[in-house]
């Protein structure tokens, strides 16, 4: 038998082993506290948190503000209003390529004129909903 042949089975030897365990005991008040911290960081593993927290790692706590979820809703459906708008305006540029009699034309025109009034309608509400959102996020930050 030949132990030259013979392959490796199984994962690769990690560099730097996790070889060390610590046990830590929290109040419920320490343990609540902590959870909180925990909940905010948005870390999936407890393990790396408490390792972050320990050696002094920072770690990024995002918040939603209520205010800001609805400037992003307010957002999103001038967003969605804009690309029926603008898939109706590309319709009528379409249309009118095509083969029309003058008439014809001068008809999708107005249509055409109509649906650009409102694009600049609603970009206009867009501008000032981000304008309003800027001034009271200012106001909040200073």
């Amino acid at each position: 038998m030949k132990t030259d042949n013979l392959q490796k089975a199984g994962r690769h030897p990690k560099i730097d082993p996790i070889a060390f365990r610590c046990s830590v005991n929290f109040t419920a008040t320490e343990h609540a506290i902590l959870m909180a911290m925990f909940e905010k960081s948005g870390i999936e593993s407890m393990a790396a948190f408490v390792k972050m927290q320990f050696f002094g790692n920072p770690f990024k706590v995002f918040t939603i503000d209520e205010n800001t979820r609805i400037f992003i809703d307010k957002l999103s459906d001038f967003n969605a209003r804009f690309k029926v708008i603008g898939s109706s305006y590309d319709e009528f540029v379409r249309t009118l390529r095509t083969n029309f009699t003058e008439k014809r034309a001068m008809s999708v025109l107005y249509n055409l004129e109509q649906k650009t009034i409102e694009l600049i309608k609603v970009s206009r509400e867009i501008m000032a909903l981000a304008q309003k959102f800027d001034e009271r996020w200012l106001q909040k930050s200073q």
